[in-house]
């Protein structure tokens, strides 16, 4: 995993270094509104940014009429508002909702509340190793899952900002904001969907930016820290201010953070009884066996 040519070395890219892990299952999608609702309904439970009162939207996506009241951002990013009322029910501001939008990948989501989503599910978040194999299908120096091409045959794979960034998102992708987790073709051997773009996925791994060339198996990351990793990028990525779309790249939030570009999906040691019990365990498919990075 990691990379030996890294294009944001202070964000811990490299070294490359040798890393083997056991056969997991990962969900083929990202966890969408309809099933964090499904969750939501069947056990009471309330999202760190319900119980904070508010969560951080990008500015272009705020109604005018929710901006008037705002009088804070972000120092290092003033793009980045924080919105009251705003949750995974109201991703972009209170006076919007899911209701058209069920099948995209919740957002507004903090590590906290994946970890209880997967747990809830028989599942886990997966580790960065584990993302990683499953993004890079166990090839070498792989860019995105499926080359080093962003764009094959001039053909969109993801869901990422096009255009000037933080203003007109031109959507050649097809999407101003987030996607359906259905959308676009399989990015991996496997059959994983919208492992880079779309949004952030939350891993279970503290964040820490040294790493040494030592051969590791099933490596957890370091057993604290203040922050939690995310991969994958998302539709607010752009090679020019946030070349994080790749297999290699990652970034970092702490544990109850939250905002409209971040979600997860999960993983498992082995597929979940009601799963394997189902008609459709395609669900979650297995990811390696003894496979290196």
């Amino acid at each position: 995993m990691g990379t030996d040519k890294p294009f944001l070395v202070a964000d811990g890219e490299g070294p490359a270094r040798e890393v083997t892990v056991d056969t997991f299952w990962l969900d083929v999608h990202e966890v969408s509104n309809a099933e964090f609702k499904i969750f939501v309904d069947a056990t009471g439970y309330v999202t760190e940014a319900e119980k904070f009162g508010n969560s951080f939207v990008l500015e272009a996506f705020i109604s005018d009429k929710v901006k008037e009241k705002i009088d804070q951002a972000v120092a290092a990013a003033p793009w980045w508002l924080p919105v009251n009322k705003t949750d995974w029910r109201h991703p972009y501001g209170p006076d919007t909702s899911i209701d058209d939008i069920m099948d995209h990948p919740v957002v507004h989501v903090s590590w906290n509340d994946a970890v209880a989503y997967c747990t809830w599910a028989s599942k886990r978040l997966p580790t960065e190793a584990e993302w990683e194999m499953a993004c890079r299908s166990g090839k070498r120096e792989r860019l995105f899952p499926w080359g080093n091409n962003e764009m094959p045959r001039g053909e969109h794979r993801m869901n990422i900002w096009h255009g000037a960034f933080p203003g007109a998102n031109t959507a050649d992708d097809g999407f101003i904001k987030t996607a359906s987790v259905t959308s676009y073709p399989a990015q991996t051997k496997h059959g994983v969907k919208n492992m880079v773009g779309n949004v952030w996925e939350w891993v279970s791994d503290w964040w820490k930016v040294r790493h040494s060339r030592e051969s590791l198996q099933n490596p957890q990351g370091p057993p604290s820290g203040t922050d939690k990793v995310k991969k994958g990028g998302s539709y607010m990525c752009i090679k020019e201010h946030c070349y994080r779309y790749r297999c290699a790249a990652r970034s970092q939030n702490t544990p109850d953070s939250s905002a409209s570009n971040l979600g997860f999906r999960c993983a498992a040691n082995s597929l979940p009884d009601y799963l394997a019990k189902s008609s459709s365990p395609e669900e979650q498919i297995p990811i390696a066996s003894r496979e290196e990075l």
